[in-house]
């Protein structure tokens, strides 16, 4: 590496330290030093050196120019920045002078290989001003951006999960506790916020602004997709928390996989833009019943047209990303093929207004208007490009025949080139004798006669000797100069003119970019519509009704993830939720009997509704939730040094400190990571707190503590319910039915006989269970009666109990002839 490149690489890396810099040398990037240790390492690249083995040793490593974007692709995935270093015009002799064009960074990405076609790129600022913090996030590749402000620290950290941004702004003016809450362990990579000026905006319009002044100094210019800043409320939206949106698997599995999510069951979009709608939709789920009610009008209009559902799909299918589609071409990074793309899907947007039509109700009105067909333009990108383009104009050919007069006839002097060619090197092969004489060319030489040694004795004296190999030299002649430079000349000016077309052509487009960037918002819209419709139409969900009345009543409910990828038919359930009177229901029964897949299926219905989506019911009538609230599951963070009970609290405390009026609380097996006695301690003293709180917000409180069934008769709006299970010759079956009244029995030992157990085990653990369920708290030797005083209270004492927290009007008589033959059994097993 010479001295004075060495010099200039140095000059450029000082301005961007925190960059990977790649240095085109030729038709290569380079990166040298640190940069080269640590691509190397990310991309799977050779390592080598310059003066290896020297004290001025350059470690180096690159790759080809025209191949970078997978390789930028992998380091920005692994949170790094790239600044893009590129030769400059202007000298014609010596070092030619570099500079950085562009800076990518995570968030400001716009190449469709880089980019999750199912969830949207952001950029996300955190800034505070005036009491307050703004949030800003902007979706780079289609050009939308919005706004937020809180007053609640705890609200920034939501949402920053719920954005869960590629790349995050974070202000130097936050409480360094704070910003260590934000930057900490996340998956996200760290942006340095520019300087603002001192204003008096608010903090969602510094927001803004920080995302903006980022995206200036990171693209070297403000690209023209931007959208203008939307506004939106977290108040309007059901707020839903980490937690939840794990424990609820709304977007993946535990395990991380897309299949078994709530999200995988209702995607059945046909473009990634409606895909990240209906994504959208289910993180961010309305408040408004008029809203909700606008959405659900929507569904139902495609839900009863089936053939005109049918054919939207088929066109949506066609259309392609148009979103980020108008973002390229805003910011002029569009190339032929996207400009071919954006044709073929103006010309099936026009299409689907004429479907539309027969459809009423006010959202697919107002969709159906904002599609913009715009057939002049379809028509002028018709005419400029071949039907079939390259991806980008590196490569010739892309204009149109009779598009410009002397595109064709420059490709007519090429073609006939070729022929030039062909007949100059039968004449040489004439004039000289050599039959072997053959006309090629390369990049580095051009043009050139190549003659074997065997016959350089007839090479004629106007050949001028131009290279020499092992078995051949190379000639070139006056006549050939001239053909070379003739044909060159021509191919430059081809590629120019062709450019120019393009340019122009793009430039007109881009002045529809407001009009393309609305019409596929109304077509991700419509996607998300129909998917909803087709899932609801193929496994018979059911609009659900909405009330602003604090309740949840539910017939015949399913789980609709459950329900879609399980081998067995779904046993359905009822829930009647009411903060009036039925507000915490204690659920009992065995593991593997169906609570936790219960409590669940409550909430997903509860979201599902929200998000205008039809619900897996014959019935449903859900309250208006502004938080749904779980705690589910064990979990721990090691890292953080946390255990799975400190976990379990946190979450409990989480919830027990932001109830509303309006939240539905899902809880399962509280206080099972600690003792006993300090569970069941913990798990009633919750259970009354959220009783007794005056929010009275509707929950489901799966428990295997029986004793919390006494709450029923200490507490005026808990109601017992359990998991029903029949015992055929020693063997326990699930019937997934939800009863009414508690259980007395876990069937613990039951369970682990259905996972393989071992025998001896099992028997070992009924021996032992016998002995604590009639009196001791040692551990009976195998074999030994138990004599010690009972721990808990006998099995009659809890008949009895069960009987006294019966409700028998509210019982069906079979209902109530399940419940009377369980607890016959049970007296007579005591026996």
């Amino acid at each position: 590496m010479r001295g004075n490149l060495l010099t200039q690489y140095l000059r450029v890396k000082a301005q961007y330290q925190d960059a990977i810099l790649l240095f085109r040398l030729g038709d290569f990037y380079e990166m040298f030093f640190d940069d080269a240790r640590e691509a190397s390492s990310v991309l799977d690249l050779t390592l080598t050196a310059r003066n290896r083995g020297e004290p001025d040793e350059v470690p180096l490593c690159g790759f080809p120019a025209h191949a970078a974007q997978p390789y930028v692709a992998r380091l920005l995935a692994a949170g790094r920045t790239v600044a893009v270093c590129e030769q400059t015009p202007g000298k014609t002799r010596g070092l030619m002078d570099r500079e950085v064009v562009r800076l990518i960074t995570p968030g400001t990405i716009l190449e469709e290989e880089s980019l999750d076609p199912g969830a949207p790129s952001l950029l996300a600022a955190v800034i505070p001003a005036n009491g307050a913090y703004g949030i800003a996030a902007l979706d780079f590749a289609t050009g939308t951006l919005r706004a937020t402000d809180t007053v609640e620290w705890r609200s920034v950290r939501d949402e920053v999960e719920r954005l869960m941004p590629r790349e995050l702004l974070v202000s130097p003016e936050l409480e360094p506790a704070q910003r260590d809450e934000l930057v900490r362990g996340r998956p996200w990579a760290i942006g340095n916020l520019p300087p603002l000026p001192d204003t008096a905006a608010g903090a969602a319009d510094r927001a803004v602004a920080a995302v903006l002044a980022y995206v200036d100094a990171t693209f070297r210019r403000r690209p023209a997709h931007l959208r203008e800043a939307e506004r939106y409320q977290l108040a309007g939206h059901l707020t839903l928390d980490t937690a939840t949106r794990r424990n609820l698997e709304l977007f993946e599995t535990l395990s991380g996989e897309r299949r078994g999510s709530l999200l995988g069951v209702l995607d059945r979009t046909r473009t990634p833009m409606g895909a990240r709608r209906l994504r959208e939709w289910l993180l961010y789920p309305l408040l408004d019943p008029a809203a909700i009610g606008r959405r659900l009008d929507a569904v139902e209009a495609f839900y009863e047209a089936v053939d005109v559902r049918t054919r939207v799909r088929e066109i949506l299918a066609g259309t392609g990303d148009l979103a980020r589609l108008a973002g390229r071409i805003g910011a002029r990074t569009a190339g032929p093929r996207d400009l071919a793309g954006l044709a073929a899907a103006l010309e099936r947007a026009a299409e689907l207004r004429a479907v539309l039509e027969p459809l009423s109700g006010a959202l697919l009105r107002e969709t159906r208007e904002a599609i913009a067909c715009l057939p002049e333009l379809v028509d002028e990108v018709r005419r400029s490009l071949v039907d079939a383009p390259p991806p980008h104009t590196r490569v010739p050919g892309y204009v149109r025949e009779g598009r410009h007069p002397e595109i064709d006839a420059l490709r007519a002097a090429a073609q006939d080139g070729k022929g030039w060619i062909a007949r100059f090197e039968a004449e040489e092969r004439r004039r000289t004798g050599i039959a072997t004489l053959k006309v090629r060319y390369n990049k580095v030489f051009g043009y050139y006669l190549e003659v074997t040694r065997a016959n350089l004795g007839l090479v004629p004296p106007d050949y001028e000797r131009k290279q020499t190999l092992v078995g051949a030299e190379r000639f070139v002649t006056a006549t050939l100069k001239e053909h070379e430079a003739r044909v060159l000349g021509a191919e430059e000016r081809l590629r120019h003119l062709e450019q120019h077309v393009f340019d122009e052509l793009l430039e007109d487009v881009a002045r529809h970019q407001l009009a393309v960037s609305r019409t596929a918002d109304a077509l991700a819209t419509l996607d998300a519509l129909a998917s909803l419709a087709e899932v609801a139409h193929h496994r018979g969900w059911v609009r659900p009704r909405l009330t602003t009345e604090p309740r949840t009543r539910v017939r015949a409910g399913r789980h609709p993830v459950v329900e879609a990828i399980g081998d067995a038919p779904f046993v359905p359930n009822d829930v009647d939720l009411d903060a009036d009177a039925a507000q915490v229901l204690v659920i009992t029964g065995p593991n593997m009997g169906g609570k936790s897949t219960y409590l669940r299926q409550v909430a997903l219905l509860t979201i599902l509704a929200h998000a205008g989506s039809f619900v897996p019911a014959s019935e449903a009538v859900i309250g208006i939730t502004d938080r749904v609230f779980t705690r589910v599951g064990a979990s721990d963070n090691l890292a953080g040094g946390e255990s799975t009970f400190m976990v379990e609290m946190r979450e409990t405390a989480h919830i027990l400190t932001r109830l509303t009026p309006r939240s539905l609380v899902i809880l399962d097996e509280i206080g099972r990571g600690t003792s006993t006695f300090d569970g069941i301690s913990i798990a009633r003293a919750v259970a009354e707190a959220l009783h007794d709180a005056p929010e009275r917000p509707r929950t489901l409180f799966a428990t295997h503590y029986h004793e919390l069934t006494d709450l029923a008769r200490e507490r005026p709006r808990v109601r017992n319910l359990s998991v029903a299970v029949a015992e055929w010759r020693g063997e326990i079956v699930f019937l997934r039915q939800i009863v009414p009244g508690p259980t007395s029995r876990s069937y613990g030992v039951e369970v682990a006989k259905l996972a393989g157990v071992p025998d001896a085990v099992v028997e070992r653990a009924r021996e032992l269970l016998a002995a604590l369920e009639s009196g001791g708290t040692r551990q009976a030797p195998a074999g030994e009666a138990a004599k010690q005083l009972p721990l808990f209270a006998p099995p009659g004492e809890r008949v009895l109990r069960e009987l006294a927290a019966l409700e028998p009007e509210r019982l069906t008589p079979l209902e109530a002839l399940g419940i009377l033959a369980r607890l016959v059994d049970e007296v007579r097993a005591a026996r």
